[in-house]
């Protein structure tokens, strides 16, 4: 397998490393990637290396337990499989990004193909609006959500994530790159169900002292 390295140019074999290096960091390749300061697009050459030398990416990465999928609707390289790494998200950060998928449609829905940007103080009145910020977040929690939305390449930013202000443009791309275990849904789904009964009995003791 490695012998197929040897036979390129040293730049080349160096390019496929980090481009697995890369998959395996943050789970996809995008075909087209936004320059943060522009807001223009650009194509992504570690896309064109997926798909140039994707054969032996495959036989490389399938050794690892895993597999390269191309999505050729979404213009995406993505790890699937039982041993690819797993993120684990916080409840916190978890809110943060739905919020700004939230942003992004209403951006599409009414600004058509333009890039939608955001801001953490238009995120922060999504929040308010929706009630699914109900209290003042520290700036930890902050930073790591952009940090994961930003390596996962659910956003970009111009500059480093400590640097983000109220008023910094914070570009959202089209797709969430994040794929969640059927296991890890269904635990979602229990934990709410669980919030939902003890919601409902609450009120139910609610309405019986008011009756009383």
């Amino acid at each position: 397998m490695f012998t197929y390295l040897e036979e390129l140019t040293v730049t080349e074999a160096e390019q496929v490393r980090k481009t697995v290096q890369a998959l395996f960091r943050q789970s996809c390749i995008l075909q087209v990637k936004y320059d943060p300061a522009t807001l223009t697009p650009r194509d992504n050459p570690q896309y064109e290396i997926c798909a140039r030398h994707r054969v032996f990416i495959e036989n490389y990465i399938e050794v690892l337990g895993c597999e390269l999928v191309h999505d050729a609707q979404e213009h995406v390289f993505r790890l699937t499989g039982e041993h690819m790494p797993k993120e684990k998200l916080s409840l916190t950060s978890t809110v943060i990004l739905l919020l700004v998928k939230l942003i992004y449609r209403d951006r599409i829905m009414g600004e058509g193909l333009n890039a939608p940007v955001t801001t953490l103080k238009e995120i922060r009145e999504y929040g308010k609006n929706t009630n699914l910020i109900t209290e003042k977040l520290t700036q930890a929690q902050w930073r790591e959500a952009l940090y994961l939305m930003r390596m996962h390449q659910v956003i970009d930013l111009p500059g480093a994530v400590r640097d983000v202000e109220d008023e910094t443009p914070i570009y959202i791309y089209s797709t969430v790159n994040l794929y969640v275990t059927a296991a890890d849904i269904n635990a979602l789904i229990e934990e709410y169900r669980g919030e939902g009964e003890e919601d409902e009995a609450a009120e139910e003791i609610i309405y019986q002292n008011s009756d009383q």
